[in-house]
């Protein structure tokens, strides 16, 4: 009988084992380690993730259970203490940077938004992640309460996080966009109104991109012409304007359009800025909609992975982990993305932590057809092994 892996083993040869070791010697991130090295840590982690463990006292009992299964990886029941150093020691800049390597993959597999325009759409937001202060004392972010915040920059392709920075929870939305996030030409980006900063909506627009975003009430302008008709699919006007405020109007001096849109299903009235004078005034405002897929990736990211419970309360702790849920967040995309699953991604991620210890074909646990034969994709000789360069 020949050796079937566990799905664990399979979900784990999508991370780019030379990749991360690379990364792992340039940071001297097994220095300090004797037992506990930067691969076992990093699928330890991946695999509380998997199973939702909360606790290294969790962590320790799974790892005791299904250590026969889990030997060959490099994995054994590491002592909690071990586990601990690990977390505090161990540069959290190795796992930002797997992170980031995996989003260049998952992005060529990912499906294309579905407006009919070809500019690469973004959402640009951030969601604080709260911490207790007398134990996360590092993470002071008002009088009586700790937090980080979490920076994304979504890909409407396949809605996943193409960019990600974590910061203290005082950082400015508006001002983690300007020093971190970069800007590619021809793109969209769409933002709400906590990032309207006109010098910075000017620089998108000065790099040949364009943004998408709600007008403040008290923005002082000018109307300076027409730029189409108002009446078609809620739009009720369309117009060409100049901020001409003292500031405003130095930070951003060239011509804009407003737009203002009723939504027929709740009747509430918006106005829309944006620089883009070529797509339709109905197709701006359902930009402006699916700015909330960032908003429900958030949510998600908290009900589903383990970013509000940490297993070490310091900073590279608290990051390190922060990064794994996001890594695994992008294995279950890719994963999506490869056996075009029409399943949601939240009735995958149950079914790999269910599944996860047992020896099956990966690609027969998600696609729910045990007993039939399982082929991969056009073009790869091994589903399990498509990572492995």
């Amino acid at each position: 009988m020949g050796y079937e892996p566990t799905v664990f083993n399979q979900l784990f040869n999508f991370i780019p084992r030379h990749t991360f070791q690379k990364s792992a010697d340039r940071l001297n991130a097994d220095r300090y380690a004797k037992n506990f090295k930067a691969w076992p840590q990093f699928l330890l982690l991946l695999y509380a993730q998997a199973t939702g463990k909360q606790t290294l006292r969790e962590i320790t009992g799974g790892l005791q259970i299904h250590s026969p299964r889990l030997y060959h990886l490099g994995l054994r029941p590491f002592a909690r203490s071990t586990i601990a150093d690990g977390l505090e020691r161990r540069d959290s800049r190795l796992f930002e940077e797997v992170f980031h390597e995996l989003v260049l993959r998952t992005a060529r597999l990912a499906p294309k938004h579905t407006f009919k325009f070809d500019h690469p759409l973004y959402s640009l937001d951030a969601t604080t992640i709260d911490l207790c202060l007398s134990v996360f004392d590092w993470a002071k972010f008002r009088k009586q309460k700790g937090a980080v915040k979490l920076h994304c920059q979504l890909d409407h392709n396949g809605h996943i996080p193409v960019f990600a920075h974590i910061s203290d929870g005082k950082l400015h939305d508006v001002k983690a966009a300007k020093e971190f996030f970069s800007i590619t030409p021809d793109s969209i980006y769409c933002v709400d109104k906590g990032y309207i900063d006109f010098q910075w909506l000017y620089s998108i627009h000065k790099d040949g991109a364009f943004f998408v975003t709600r007008a403040k009430s008290n923005m002082d302008f000018r109307i300076t012409g027409q730029h189409s008709e108002g009446g078609k699919k809620g739009v009720l006007s369309d117009r060409i304007i100049r901020l001409t405020g003292s500031a405003s109007s130095q930070k951003y001096p060239a011509r804009m359009r407003l737009i203002t849109f009723q939504d027929e299903e709740t009747g509430k009235m918006y106005q829309f800025i944006t620089n883009n004078f070529r797509l339709a005034a109905a197709t701006i405002a359902a930009i402006y909609k699916q700015r909330w897929q960032i908003e429900l990736f958030f949510k998600w990211i908290k009900q589903n992975l383990k970013i509000k419970t940490f297993l070490g309360t310091t900073k590279n702790a608290v990051m390190t982990q922060i990064w794994t849920a996001m890594i695994y967040y992008l294995l279950l995309s890719y994963i999506k993305f490869m056996t075009k699953a029409a399943m949601s991604l939240t009735t995958m991620a149950r079914r790999v932590k269910d599944g996860l210890m047992i020896r099956m074909d990966l690609m027969e646990l998600i696609c729910l057809s045990p007993g039939k034969p399982v082929h991969p994709p056009d073009g790869h000789e091994s589903f399990q092994m498509v990572f492995i360069l």
